[in-house]
């Protein structure tokens, strides 16, 4: 695998957008399953045999639904997760059709028990979700789909702002126009806001929710993006930046939090919705069935429940294949070291790589 920096620039892959590729995903089914990464098997404590996946110090244990709904609720598409200092664990989910109860934000504890649930009016929106600290106190930063809005809450619900389309940028003729995915937050406590499902633009706030700029616009060159679905911000190098899952350019790209350029990854990389960073790695959840791993180079470590895109989005639970993943749309490193996964599946799916 061709090892990158950030600052690289490589050919660009053909885009796709996630409606695009479901609708493709049918195609795939008559394809047997990549090798991938190689999975064994274990037996937990139950005497059930999970799959072990990926290579060397990034092992883990595949626990497939980990985390359920607690009775009344059922999962909708698992989109969103964020764990707080104390080890809560916070899941955004549409809500399933069939589901007796409405709340869209799940939290469990660190062992993924449930604790409590809240947030019936993200029901059928429920999609990015992140946390920042702020003077001491932690805050979720939600990113509504369906109302189509940026909300900020602590972490009881309790709404702080909303905010609609950013009618000061300009560019949007009108608001259905914008549909954002994702946040992050700059160094000098500014957030910026990805409008993946809308018009692919890149948006920069201050603090308390004003709009300041416009960083980004849609398209497939340098600097340009299509579907910027997940943003972070990128710690592991001297100077933090801006690091955009340009998910239909099928790629990540770098800049600064002004706009500014950076470079490409495209080695190993598919369809990025999201990252985080931990000890010098970029955990990259993918939508064509794979969670990744980059070294500290940007470099492909391992991809873990490695697969080729599945069909098997609509598919029942005994569809799904262990150790596999079907469409992967966040995971974040617990405080623990181990991974927790949540998938774009109409049922809902979180699971747990636990490191061995």
């Amino acid at each position: 695998m061709q090892e990158q920096s950030p600052n690289q620039v490589q050919k660009s892959g053909q885009a796709m957008s996630r409606r695009t590729f479901a609708a493709l995903a049918g195609a795939a089914a008559a394809a047997p399953f990549a090798a991938g990464a190689p999975f064994a098997r274990t037996a937990d404590r139950t005497g059930t045999r999970n799959p072990v996946v990926g290579k060397g110090e990034h092992t883990y244990e595949c626990i497939h639904d980990w985390i359920t709904p607690p009775k009344g609720l059922s999962f909708g598409d698992t989109h969103g997760l964020t764990q707080d200092k104390a080890g809560r664990i916070y899941l955004a989910q549409t809500v399933h059709a069939s589901s007796e109860g409405a709340d869209a934000v799940c939290v469990f504890d660190p062992d993924g028990k449930f604790i409590e649930s809240w947030g019936s009016e993200f029901r059928g929106g429920a999609h990015g979700l992140d946390i920042r600290e702020e003077s001491g106190e932690e805050f979720l930063y939600h990113c509504d789909t369906r109302r189509r809005l940026i909300v900020k809450t602590n972490l009881k619900g309790e709404v702080l702002f909303e905010r609609s389309f950013p009618s000061e940028a300009g560019v949007y003729a009108d608001a259905g126009r914008w549909c954002p995915t994702n946040v992050a937050f700059s160094p000098d406590g500014d957030f910026l806001v990805g409008d993946g499902y809308g018009s692919s633009y890149i948006h920069r706030y201050s603090a308390d929710g004003s709009y300041k700029s416009t960083i980004a616009r849609p398209g497939s060159k340098t600097g340009e993006v299509s579907c910027p679905h997940g943003l972070w911000l990128d710690d592991r190098f001297d100077e933090p930046r801006l690091a955009v899952a340009d998910r239909s350019n099928r790629r990540i790209q770098y800049m600064t939090f002004e706009g500014e350029h950076l470079g490409f990854v495209r080695a190993g990389i598919r369809q990025p919705c999201h990252f985080k960073t931990r000890n010098g790695f970029l955990l990259v959840p993918d939508l064509a069935s794979v969670v990744t791993i980059l070294g500290p180079e940007n470099q492909v470590i391992t991809h873990l429940g490695d697969g080729q895109p599945s069909n098997l989005r609509g598919a029942p639970r005994e569809k799904f294949i262990d150790g596999k993943f079907v469409h992967p749309h966040d995971a974040i490193w617990l405080a623990n070291g181990d991974i927790l996964v949540a998938e774009w599946v109409p049922i809902g799916r979180v699971t747990l790589l636990r490191k061995t």
